[in-house]
């Protein structure tokens, strides 16, 4: 089953860190924003900034938004 959304961010683990997937392929562990900004722009999105990350449509925030980094 496919993501409604092709960008997922995991709630955070106990260590404060975030899953990322982009189109259900892992891309690495987040620890902040500039985390998410940088998978995005190796997975080919190139023009993503924090505000971009704070409000595209396209990611789904599970179990927190941008500001939650803590479990």
């Amino acid at each position: 089953m496919a993501d409604a959304k092709p960008i997922a961010i995991y709630p955070p683990g106990t260590d404060g860190g975030r899953r990322v997937r982009v189109d259900g392929r892992f891309v690495g562990m987040a620890y902040g924003l500039l985390d998410i900004i940088e998978f995005l722009r190796l997975a080919g999105l190139e023009d993503v900034d924090d505000d971009w990350v704070r409000q595209s449509g396209l990611i789904e925030w599970r179990e927190g938004g941008p500001d939650v980094w803590k479990h």
